[in-house]
């Protein structure tokens, strides 16, 4: 099935069958602010379908979408002085945060090497509409097979996966053709120092001049 994502409109109108795709551990592939992704609930079935779906080698996790910080906080993610003001500044926006926490509220396959777990609130209206409805985060993991680039639309998403979209294992929600942009900029602020993992579509220079020494 392809639903159209584009606006808060086609969000709340999705809502119904995302929400009963994802209760039955399905996987959607959807839009981001950054590129097309694939998601699901963040449970461990869940996960765990993702994971053979992409083909994604053990032990590399998949990060968290949110509709807003008290979503991130309602899992119980802890934000140090730099994640509150990185969020404060970047949030919604391509900015990922790793965060300590989640003990005994998210599955430990989603905690990665630092020990924390990978949350963005995303700045896709559509997107942050649906999750805010859906009133649960959403994992995300770049719609592609390993070592190729993301998928630039719906069709692109069908093809690379089509014996899952086939079966109905795979809910394709359409927001047109995206353009190369980077992906998002990682930091980890699981301890007090934050550490620059990836540097995506917010150079390290930028939040350096956003929020100075509690920037990576």
């Amino acid at each position: 099935m392809i639903l159209p994502l584009k606006t808060r409109s086609d969000a709340e109108a999705a809502v119904d069958p995302v929400r009963n795709h994802i209760a039955q551990a399905g996987i959607l592939g959807y839009p981001t602010e950054t590129v097309y992704g694939l998601g699901s609930a963040a449970d461990a079935v869940a996960l765990e379908r993702l994971a053979a779906l992409k083909g994604r080698q053990a032990g590399k996790p998949f990060l968290l979408l949110v509709s807003s910080r008290s979503m991130a906080e309602a899992t119980g993610l802890v934000f140090t002085a730099s994640a509150h003001a990185l969020a404060e500044a970047f949030w919604p926006g391509p900015l990922t945060l790793v965060l300590r926490g989640g003990e005994g509220k998210l599955p430990d396959l989603l905690r990665g090497p630092e020990g924390g777990f990978a949350v963005r609130f995303t700045s896709h209206v559509a997107v942050a509409r649906l999750i805010a409805l859906l009133g649960q985060p959403l994992t995300s993991t770049s719609a592609n097979r390993p070592g190729q680039a993301p998928a630039a639309g719906a069709e692109q998403i069908i093809s690379l996966f089509r014996d899952a979209y086939e079966a109905g294992d795979l809910l394709v929600l359409d927001g047109g053709t995206l353009g190369n942009v980077p992906p998002s900029t990682i930091v980890d602020c699981t301890s007090a120092e934050p550490a620059l993992i990836r540097e995506g579509a917010l150079p390290r220079a930028e939040l350096r001049r956003a929020v100075g020494r509690l920037a990576p």
